[in-house]
């Protein structure tokens, strides 16, 4: 979403078994039985099986090859396509004792915010949070507003302990937000998790994932996002299997061959790159001169200049520029099949047709993903969204400063339209109510490093391997 300027260590990810988002762990859903019964490698999450294909490499490196166990890790959490490719959100737990609230994963701003219990009507009908339940909360008493291009929040800064895929950052601030733009929340989520980077925060804190990424906290300092596609599948719920966001390493089971990486442009605000060329139907798109690009996990589509996006849509035959309420977008025929490719300054990356189609107006036409930016003078050229995203497996990296992409691997394109139940909410910490106030079990990601926890992940390791190829 494009906004304005204004642990872990290998005993608990190995303990996290039955925890969906918690570190490096192994099957979701399953638990632990008795007696011991042979699971389906087929009807396991392939993501979850990786994870612990990569738990037992781990541990006999450690108790083999002579690495130390280090108070670093990796951790990802399982996310939810909301509206049919509108929108992906994640799960954080926050205060204490830790609550869970459902959060948009934004890499288009910087701030961590949530609705409060105070907020009244205007907050809507999600799940809000209540800083008078948890003995952690510290107000910090500044105020604050952002404004989105989906409408402004408002509130004050406070600092709270926050929980993320098995990650936990003490006094992490964020905004309790007491007033925002009708309808800016869809049920349940509760706010929005800024993933660019401090410099860009309207409350002037520093994100939970730089936090993470700056001291040391995960194996690599980077973050990886897959996304799923649902436009395309009739019949599909208001929320849908969404993805994963992989946090500190890259999850090679959802990619193939290498990740190409382009540094940022200037110091690290948005995760802002140069675009190379752009091509539709197979003819060049004149963007000199319109070239940077931020890659926004939270803006559904892709907002381009007024110019190179009345060119995109000449090379559409029976286009039309959207009047009233579609000013700035276009419709065209929905039987026509169109062909988009992006070079960022490397490999060619193809969008799939199916999500060039944003949504259907009538029977036979159709609203494009490319609209005019409105953003104006001083800001990028483009925003580019989920309509090219779910075609890539994304990387964004702390140092250097970049963003990568890789081809999806089959396992992560088969993942599109699956009906499947959609991710419980899941924290990575110790066991938390709920925002309907049931509980939910986790495990946090740390663990001493004594004598006697590295026996128990060497028995835990063993146990595991057994169970992994039974």
């Amino acid at each position: 979403m494009f906004a304005s300027a204004g642990l872990t260590s290998l005993l608990f990810l190995l303990l996290s078994q039955d925890a969906s988002g918690a570190p490096t762990t192994s099957t979701a859903t399953v638990g632990r039985s008795i007696p011991i019964r042979r699971f389906n490698p087929l009807s396991q999450n392939f993501t979850l099986v990786a994870q612990r294909a990569k738990n037992q490499r781990d541990i006999l490196a450690v108790k083999y090859g002579g690495r130390s166990l280090q108070q670093r890790g990796t951790g990802y959490n399982l996310i939810v396509n909301q509206g049919t490719d509108t929108g992906y959100y994640g799960t954080i737990a926050i205060g204490t004792p830790p609550v869970s609230y459902d959060v948009i994963l934004d890499t288009g701003s910087s701030d961590l915010w949530l609705t409060s219990s105070t907020c009244g009507v205007s907050c809507g009908t999600s799940p809000t949070y209540d800083p008078t339940k948890s003995s952690t909360f510290q107000n910090l008493s500044t105020p604050f507003e952002i404004q989105y291009g989906s409408g402004a929040v408002a509130g004050y800064v406070a600092e709270e302990t926050v929980q993320m895929a098995g990650f936990s950052v003490a006094k992490q601030g964020f905004g309790v937000v007491n007033a925002l733009s009708s309808n800016f929340n869809t049920n349940p989520v509760s706010g929005i998790m800024g993933l660019a980077w401090n410099s860009l925060s309207s409350t002037q804190q520093t994100p939970f994932w730089q936090t993470l990424a700056s001291d040391g906290s995960w194996d690599s300092a980077l973050f990886g996002v897959q996304l799923t596609r649902y436009g395309n599948v009739s019949g599909a719920a208001q929320n849908e299997p969404g993805g994963v966001i992989d946090m500190g390493y890259t999850n090679s089971s959802l990619y193939t061959g290498s990740i190409e990486y382009h540094n940022l442009i200037g110091a690290p605000q948005y995760w802002e790159i140069n675009m190379s060329t752009l091509t539709v139907q197979g003819k060049s798109i004149d963007i000199a001169g319109i070239s940077t690009a931020i890659i926004d996990t939270g803006t559904t589509n892709i907002a381009g200049p007024a110019s190179a996006v009345a060119s995109i849509y000449a090379q559409i035959p029976g286009s039309q520029a959207g009047t009233g309420q579609l000013a700035g977008y276009y419709t065209y025929p929905c039987s026509t099949t169109v062909n988009v490719q992006f070079n960022f300054g490397g490999n060619t990356w193809s969008m799939s047709s199916a999500d060039f189609a944003h949504s259907q107006v009538s029977t036979t036409e159709c609203i494009g993903a490319f609209f005019i930016s409105s953003i104006g003078q001083g800001g990028p050229s483009w925003v580019i969204g989920d309509a090219f995203l779910k075609n890539v497996y994304s990387v964004f990296k702390y140092s250097p400063a970049s963003v990568g992409f890789a081809a999806l691997s089959e396992t992560a394109i088969a993942q599109n339209g699956v009906k499947a139940a959609v991710p419980s909410p899941t924290i990575g910490a110790v066991t938390a109510a709920t925002n309907t106030g049931v509980a939910s079990s986790a495990t946090l990601g740390a663990v001493s490093s004594g004598p006697f926890s590295i026996l128990l992940c060497f028995w835990l390791a063993s146990t595991s391997i057994a169970l992994l190829f039974w």
